[in-house]
């Protein structure tokens, strides 16, 4: 006698194969890379792009009508595009759809959700919670301070589930987003020597430098003077951050780059197997040393 299957698994199973049959809608993901690419270019027409959003919201409220949000990224990527809306209709939506994406796929970044809490508040005229939002405060020359907080709505626990900084940390960020870049000194004097004293000294200043003086920043300089072919001043600003920084694998991996490209191939090699060294997945100079044995 054969065993009867009771209707609620049969239901679970449908709903699962349900589940696992949807695919993403390719027109969301579409206009949430658009809607991210355009807010990277260097001159944004923000009344171009203020129309662009618009329809995008437009569009996005058809697909909900025709049942074409589906998918933890469809929603998802609904966020992303509410988020950038004029009101807090738009920021609310923003924030369940975010909720609704991390619920169906929990592997999904979960900043955007707290980003988007935070973002409805603030539109609110409300305390935020979670500390993602800075502002431009006009009272103290137009320097970044995170908005107004509440700290008692969710813990550095939660904070730290969501993808976000501490509260200490948030402080660390507040200042750091106000440091000067090293590049603005540079073109104030056009100096590579001035530059790298200069670097130096702020450097050895640490939280009481007003420019910043961390690893990225000096690699992001370095190849800024590479893309401006002032190869022999990228590869003293490379040197120098692997002084400054001599744990950091990626510092070593650009010096070696910058080598490499001086025809300094044996000097290179050994920066890039002092990086490989300090980071085994760093795949890139794990491909370089094996094409040059």
């Amino acid at each position: 006698m054969k065993k009867r299957i009771p209707f609620q698994i049969l239901l679970l199973l449908l709903f699962t194969l349900q589940a696992f049959s949807q695919t993403d809608n390719p027109e969301l993901q579409k206009m949430a890379d658009d809607d991210q690419s355009a807010r990277m270019a260097s001159d944004i027409n923000w009344m171009i792009l203020n129309k662009e959003d618009s329809l995008r919201r437009v569009r996005i409220f058809e697909l909900i009508k025709e049942d074409k949000v589906k998918t933890a990224k469809d929603h998802f990527n609904s966020g992303i595009v509410f988020q950038h809306g004029n009101d807090t209709i738009d920021s609310r939506i923003a924030v369940q759809s975010f909720k609704k994406a991390i619920e169906l796929d929990a592997t999904l970044n979960k900043w955007w959700y707290a980003a988007a809490v935070d973002r409805d508040l603030m539109r609110r005229g409300q305390p935020q919670i979670y500390g993602t939002q800075f502002v431009k405060n006009q009272a103290t020359n137009n320097k970044w301070a995170r908005y107004k907080i509440d700290t008692t709505k969710v813990t550095d626990e939660d904070r730290s589930y969501y993808s976000v900084e501490s509260l200490a940390e948030q402080v660390k960020k507040e200042r750091f987003m106000n440091l000067k870049s090293v590049s603005s000194y540079y073109e104030s004097n056009n100096s590579i020597d001035k530059i790298i004293k200069f670097i130096e000294q702020e450097f050895k200043k640490g939280t009481e430098s007003e420019y910043n003086s961390s690893e990225e920043e000096i690699n992001n300089f370095g190849y800024s003077l590479l893309n401006a072919n002032k190869n022999e001043d990228a590869l003293k600003i490379f040197k120098l951050n692997t002084k400054l920084y001599p744990n950091g694998f990626n510092t070593f991996d650009s010096y070696g780059e910058c080598l490499m490209k001086l025809g300094q191939k044996k000097e290179a090699l050994k920066a890039y197997k002092k990086s490989l060294a300090l980071n085994p997945q760093n795949d890139n100079a794990r491909k370089i040393i094996e094409e040059n044995k």
